[in-house]
């Protein structure tokens, strides 16, 4: 399934609109002025110099054939212009190519930070394989458009209008044969430039669609083998790949088909010109090397006529992955920072409060996650949320942390709206500890140093230690700076587990978020981390979601919730009095 903004925008059916995208990467090149300029100069040069070997060439023919010092000077020209063609043509492509790398380096941060900043909601509905895809194979397009595509087109523009320019000089009568072909060059470019550039386009989301497809299913390496189900991923991967390149072969054949129609009329125009000037030389009307000189530029003009029919084909590509692109840099996060954002009374205190909130998922919409939600946390309170799957525990968290909006009604901390705060300082002020917790591919000591980044090592192995971490770190044959691979395969699920409430603990914030932090646990290690938890809570806010009831026991209050409501509230004791919906979960785990 090919990417489709939930917010975006443009047309992608106009193939002008998607043409114009390039005008996007303008900005880019113009942050390297400097390469920018020398690259100009080195094409005006090289071009200069081109344009003066079919002179050279003349006085060769007509001169350098009568002895003498007339031989030396006509061969003395053309090996200078030849070493000067080489020289400022060295330089063009030097300029050029690293203005191709630094610009496409730009836009892939200026991409990358751009997504970052995106609001859960576009995460919710976007594959991030999709995502990947547009930051390398979309780009890549785009390093060949700055870094080649770019200075051919103009090289050539330069060339075709300094060719016509000679020709018309040189022979009027057969400059005016020559530039008959050119309309029937251009008819062809025109006729099948539009269809081109969308099959480019599918033909980049047909590539999209592979890359996800793979990025999803080795993310999943485990289940899938656990599943016996290679062969099938094979064979869809196998499809996947098949439909790009019966799309890709749609944009060969259209693209070379193009090609041969465009040379075959250049070149017999080229052809038809040759013709009579052979005639002109035999009468005497035109010497020999007047129409070798007239040969080089039709054969200049005719050459970069061509290229810029590949250029044109380029772009058309081109075109496709920067509209891809640009979708992505038109998206504007639903959560971001007011213009004057406000500040949280110093010390944080942890005063949580959620004010008759409703809220529905984006890709749920007719489903309410919390429907007239209301609830207070004192500052340094306990409060586990509890309930079947699905009655909006998570969604609290999500809603604390600013990963959405609620639809009304108000949440605050030590109140103020968090609606009125930068959501990164909001952040600052909540630890939390996910139910499937994140280990990056890197070292143990930088997976908990990414809590408080300017901790020190003794900090860090502090925290590790309060996990109930430091030993199974210090067994790794690295210790603490042992890479943990891609997702943290190198540890068992436990061990991710304590890796992240390692993280939490050391990030040291107001308020706690714990969600299902012990799930992944054996008895004896979620004994030791509960203490290490418990001297954590001491003087904090913490928000507990809680599956295993025996887990939250000690809590302050246990809020149980059902259909994104709270159906009732209380200690562990006086909730079985009551009976209810709790009294039955307790009754399913410590009963049966």
């Amino acid at each position: 399934m090919a990417f489709r903004s939930p917010r975006a925008a443009p047309d992608a059916g106009q193939p002008k609109a998607r043409i114009g995208a390039l005008k996007t990467l303008w900005p880019f090149v113009m942050r390297q002025r400097g390469l920018f300029a020398a690259w100009l100069v080195a094409l005006a040069l090289s071009s200069a110099a081109t344009l003066s070997l079919p002179l050279a060439v003349r006085k060769m023919i007509d001169h350098g054939f009568t002895g003498g010092d007339q031989i030396d000077a006509a061969f003395a020209l053309l090996l200078a212009v030849a070493i000067a063609l080489a020289l400022f043509t060295a330089a063009r492509f030097f300029f050029v190519s690293l203005l191709g790398e630094r610009v496409v380096a730009d836009l892939r941060s200026r991409l990358y930070g751009h997504l970052l900043d995106l609001d859960q909601a576009f995460f919710e509905q976007t594959r991030s394989g999709e995502l990947v895809s547009r930051l390398s194979a979309d780009t890549e397009l785009l390093r060949s458009v700055v870094g080649s595509t770019m200075s051919v087109a103009l090289r050539s523009t330069v060339m075709v209008l300094g060719s016509v320019a000679m020709l018309v000089i040189t022979s009027p009568r057969l400059a005016a044969f020559t530039l008959i072909g050119i309309p029937l060059f251009v008819l062809p470019l025109v006729l099948g430039g539009r269809r081109l550039e969308k099959i480019s386009r599918q033909s980049q989301d047909r590539v999209a669609d592979a890359n996800a497809l793979a990025n999803e299913t080795l993310g999943a390496i485990r289940t899938v083998q656990a599943h016996a189900r290679e062969p099938w991923e094979r064979g869809r991967f196998g499809d996947a790949v098949a439909q790009s390149v019966a799309t890709a072969r749609r944009r060969i054949g259209l693209q070379s088909i193009i090609t041969a129609v465009a040379i075959t009329l250049i070149f017999g125009a080229v052809t038809v010109v040759l013709w009579s000037g052979a005639h002109d030389v035999i009468e005497g009307r035109m010497t020999a090397g007047t129409l070798g000189q007239f040969v080089l530029y039709a054969l200049f003009g005719a050459g970069s006529v061509g290229a810029l029919a590949e250029v044109w084909n380029e772009l058309q590509r081109a075109a496709g992955g920067m509209g891809r692109i640009g979708e992505l840099l038109v998206e504007r996060p639903g959560i971001r920072a007011p213009e004057a954002p406000a500040s949280l009374p110093r010390p944080v205190r942890g005063a949580l409060r959620f004010d008759d909130v409703v809220f529905h998922y984006p890709s749920r919409p007719d489903a309410p996650a919390l429907e007239h939600f209301s609830l207070d946390v004192a500052p340094g309170e306990t409060v586990a949320l509890v309930g079947p799957s699905g009655a909006g525990k998570s969604t609290v968290l999500s809603l604390l942390l600013r990963f959405h909006d609620p639809a009304s009604g108000t949440i605050s901390i030590d109140g103020v709206d968090i609606r009125s705060l930068d959501p990164a300082a909001l952040r600052e002020q909540l630890a939390l500890v996910p139910q499937a917790p994140t280990i990056f591919a890197a070292s143990a000591r930088e997976n908990i140093r990414y809590g408080r980044l300017d901790a020190t090592d003794a900090e860090i192995e502090a925290a590790a230690r309060a996990a109930e971490a430091d030993a199974f770190i210090r067994e790794l044959p690295d210790g603490y700076d042992a890479q943990l691979g891609e997702r943290g395969a190198r540890l068992s699920g436990g061990q991710q587990q304590r890796i992240a409430i390692a993280r939490a603990l050391l990030r040291d914030a107001p308020v706690l978020l714990l969600d299902e932090a012990t799930s992944a646990l054996d008895a004896q290690s979620e004994h030791a981390v509960q203490e290490a938890l418990a001297r954590l809570m001491e003087g904090r806010t913490t928000v507990v979601i809680a599956h295993r009831l025996a887990t939250i026991l000690k809590a302050d209050r246990i809020v149980v919730m059902d259909r994104g409501r709270i159906v009732a509230q209380g200690t562990h004791a006086a909730l079985l009095a009551q009976g209810g919906l709790y009294a039955e979960l307790a009754r399913l785990q410590f009963i049966e």
